[in-house]
C-alpha cells in the first residue's frame, strides 16, 4: 500500500451531486480539495455552511472543503500546487462530453500540473453508444496528453457520506494516476483497489443498472428470491459476454465493479434502478415513473447497450427483455415468460 504522504497534490471534484459531494468530502480529509457546483447556491452552502442539503441532507461536510461555482477557479486549485493535482469528474454521463470539451480548452499548457483526470459516471452515451472512456478519447484525449481513468464500485453516496465502509476500484493505464487516486481517497472506512481494465470496469458499471431494473421487475411481480438469484447470475454472464466483446477481461466482472456493483444495485433499497423495476412490476409505465421524479440510468442505457450488442453479435436476452418492457409495450409477465421459454443450454 502507498505511504501516507505519497502524492500530496490537491484535488478538484467537478460535480456537486450526491456522489461528487461524498467523494470530495473523503478527499478533503486527505488533501486540499475544491468542489465545483454549477449552482451558486450549492457552492455557497458547501463553502459557508459545510453542508449540501439538496443532495446529501443532514450530512456535515469537512470544514476545509472549498465550494465554488467557478470552473476556472476549481481548475486553478487542482493545478496550483507544487505537486500535480487530481481532477475527479463526478458529472452524469449525459454531461461528460460537454465538460470534457470545456476542459480541453482550459487545460491546454497545464497538463503538466495534473496527475490526471478520473471520471465516475456509468453507462453508455445515449446517441453514440460509447463508453465514458470513448467519449473522453474523442474530446479530452484527442487534444491533450494526459492520464485518465475511471473510479467505480458498489457504493451508495449517502452511506459513503455517513462514513460507512465502502470498497472502490480505480482503473487506468497509468500506474501513477492509480496511485494518486488511491492516495487521495483510501483510508479509514474507504478502501480503493487498482486495475488497468478500464473497459471492464466501465461495462460493469453500465450493465449492472440494466440488470437491476430486471431484478426489480421480478421482485415487483413477486417472482421470489430464486428468480432474483437467477437474474443476478445470468445478468453477470450477460455483462461478461458484452465486456469481453469490447476487450475487457473476464476476471474484472467477478470483482467489485462487476459482481459487487451488480449485487448492490439489484438488491439495495437505495437503488433507483431497482426501484424503477419494482414500479414497472407493480403495473406502472416508465413514463409515469419518470414523471413522478424517479430517475434510472439503466433505462437510458439499456437501448444503447442492446444496439451496440447487435453490432458486436452478442446475445443479450435480459437486456432485450428490459427494452421490450420499457419501450415496446410488452407486459412484464410476457417478457418473463419469453425468458423462461428459451432453450436450455450449457452454463
Amino acid at each position: 500500500m502507498l505511504a501516507a504522504d505519497a502524492h500530496t497534490g490537491p484535488v478538484a471534484v467537478l460535480g456537486a451531486g450526491a456522489w461528487g459531494t461524498a467523494l470530495a468530502n473523503i478527499a478533503a480529509s486527505h488533501r486540499s480539495t475544491a468542489l465545483w457546483a454549477r449552482d451558486n447556491g450549492v457552492a455557497h452552502e458547501v463553502r459557508i455552511k459545510h453542508t449540501n442539503q439538496r443532495y446529501l441532507p443532514d450530512i456535515a461536510l469537512h470544514a476545509s472543503l472549498r465550494g465554488t461555482d467557478d470552473l476556472r477557479s476549481a481548475l486553478d486549485h487542482a493545478c496550483g500546487d507544487t505537486a500535480p493535482g487530481l481532477l475527479i469528474l463526478a458529472v452524469p454521463l449525459a454531461g461528460l462530453r460537454a465538460l470534457c470539451e470545456q476542459l480541453t480548452g482550459a487545460l491546454v499548457h497545464r497538463t503538466d500540473r495534473l496527475a490526471g483526470v478520473v471520471w465516475t459516471c456509468k453507462g453508455l452515451e445515449a446517441n453514440s453508444g460509447q463508453l465514458p472512456s470513448e467519449v473522453a478519447q474523442e474530446t479530452l484525449l484527442s487534444a491533450l496528453t494526459i492520464a485518465t481513468g475511471v473510479l467505480s464500485g458498489p457504493s451508495f453516496a449517502r452511506e459513503v457520506a455517513q462514513g460507512l465502509p465502502v470498497a472502490l476500484t480505480v482503473a487506468s493505464a497509468s500506474t501513477e494516476l492509480r496511485s494518486n487516486c488511491i492516495a487521495a481517497l483510501h483510508g479509514g472506512p474507504v478502501r480503493v483497489y487498482a486495475s488497468d481494465d478500464v473497459v471492464g470496469v466501465e461495462v460493469g458499471g453500465a450493465l449492472k443498472n440494466v440488470m437491476a431494473i430486471a431484478c426489480g421487475i421480478g421482485d415487483g411481480l413477486g417472482l421470489g428470491t430464486n428468480a432474483r438469484a437467477a437474474l443476478i447470475t445470468r445478468g453477470l454472464a450477460e455483462m461478461t459476454r458484452f465486456g469481453e466483446a469490447l476487450g475487457a477481461r473476464q476476471a474484472t466482472f467477478y470483482g467489485l465493479t462487476g459482481l459487487g456493483d451488480l449485487v448492490l444495485t439489484a438488491t439495495g433499497e437505495l437503488s433507483r434502478n431497482r426501484q424503477v423495476g419494482l414500479e414497472i412490476g407493480h403495473g406502472r409505465s416508465l413514463s409515469e415513473i419518470l414523471a413522478s421524479g424517479l430517475t434510472a440510468e439503466g433505462a437510458r442505457c439499456a437501448q444503447a447497450v442492446l444496439l451496440r450488442a447487435r453490432t458486436l453479435k452478442v446475445d443479450m436476452p435480459i437486456t432485450r427483455a428490459v427494452c421490450e418492457v420499457l419501450f415496446q409495450g410488452v407486459s412484464p409477465i410476457d417478457a418473463v415468460t419469453r425468458l423462461l421459454a428459451r432453450e436450455a443450454t450449457i452454463e
